[in-house]
């Protein structure tokens, strides 16, 4: 959260942290709302960042009881990181989709002066009349942003179509964000995309080719990066972007083998591919960033000691047994499902375990294509 708050330009002076059994009128509770305002009136804040995605009434009456602080929720936060990195006309148009679905319910709120007025005749028409146009014209922007991310979603379609034409096999890079996705991208192709130290560096799909020095060709895709709790009108408009990742063959699950909550960003990333349905592609984890660990790919947080050599690729029950990890975990856990194939560590920055992360890409695209052939024999 304090990454996504710097990423948007804020300054995190204070986290406070909390756990309320059930939503309250101002999301925190009465010993938090204290704290709250004894840090307002030293003037130590003047926004609030709430980690979850607040109702209008809570965000309304939490500002009101801060002396007018402005409050914000993970959403508007994760939209406003999103508006921010956008670049390319598809980017634009599906942030700001997901923005004005998110502003709709919450327009009421910004007439909220006009409620001095108070009721009766002759005083309701300004107000109400205001809000009606302003949600006709977000309801008549909405549909038109619609229509042209249908456009872009058939002009996607129609570049996939061609792909399957040519033959090649499609991978995908998915994985949490900044997790080096693209940094790894660029030294697997030389692709020469934006790759930065941030999170979210990149929205839109970029599909490079990958020659191997057996002449075999593939395209790699890199995609946009997931985060924990993803706006679900952020996950609906980026949908044309994210059907991308339903082309691939197989899967390169990079991992950021360094940050402490790696595992559950792993989890994170293998349920986002269950809701995509295609958690079952065959699957490759990529334990990435190998170089900032001090003792090489064994102290990474989320690992455990994996094996006596670095950048060997290992199996699933070789992880389990390191790290403490079920290997028959249900589909959704850190187990089998989510080192379904094997893994590779790598550095995308030195470039260590490149080599190696091809060559197992290559057998695992063998075995692919010998099971292909099994089951057409199969069937006659």
């Amino acid at each position: 959260m304090a990454d996504l708050a710097t990423g948007a330009g804020a300054d995190v002076v204070d986290v406070v942290p909390q756990r309320v059994p059930k939503q309250t009128p101002l999301y925190v509770g009465k010993g938090k709302l204290e704290e709250l305002q004894s840090l307002r009136k030293s003037d130590a804040f003047d926004t609030v960042i709430c980690d979850d995605e607040l109702t209008p009434t809570q965000q309304r009456n939490l500002e009101n009881a801060l002396d007018g602080a402005k409050v914000i929720d993970r959403t508007a936060l994760i939209l406003d990181v999103f508006a921010s990195r956008a670049q390319t006309r598809e980017g634009r148009l599906q942030v700001e989709l997901a923005q004005h679905e998110y502003l709709l319910p919450r327009l009421a709120g910004q007439w909220s002066h006009l409620e001095r007025l108070g009721g009766g005749i002759g005083t309701r028409g300004p107000g109400e009349t205001q809000i009606e146009t302003d949600r006709r014209l977000v309801r008549n922007r909405i549909r038109t942003l619609r229509r042209n991310l249908e456009d872009v979603r058939r002009h996607r379609e129609l570049y996939r179509s061609q792909r399957r034409d040519s033959g090649l096999p499609v991978i995908s890079l998915v994985g949490y964000t900044n997790a080096g996705k693209s940094t790894l991208l660029n030294a697997m192709t030389n692709a020469g995309v934006l790759a930065e130290n941030r999170l979210f560096s990149t929205l839109d799909p970029v599909t490079r080719r990958l020659r191997f020095a057996s002449e075999r060709e593939v395209l790699l895709t890199d995609t946009v990066g997931f985060i924990q709790k993803l706006p679900t009108a952020l996950v609906a408009a980026f949908r044309a972007t994210l059907e991308e990742i339903r082309e691939a063959s197989l899967v390169l699950h990079v991992l950021d083998a360094t940050h402490p909550n790696a595992r559950e960003q792993a989890t994170v990333v293998t349920r986002m591919l269950e809701e995509l349905d295609v958690a079952g592609r065959p699957r490759i984890v990529v334990a990435n960033k190998i170089d900032m660990l001090e003792d090489g790919p064994a102290s990474g947080p989320a690992l455990g000691s994996l094996s006596a050599e670095p950048y060997l690729p290992v199996g699933p029950d070789q992880i389990a047994n390191a790290s403490g990890l079920d290997s028959t975990a249900p589909v959704g856990g850190i187990g089998e499902a989510m080192f379904a194939e094997r893994t590779v560590y790598t550095s995308a920055v030195t470039g260590a375990g490149v080599e190696t992360l091809k060559a197992v890409i290559e057998d695992v695209l063998d075995s692919v294509a010998d099971a292909a052939v099994a089951a057409q024999a199969e069937t006659r």
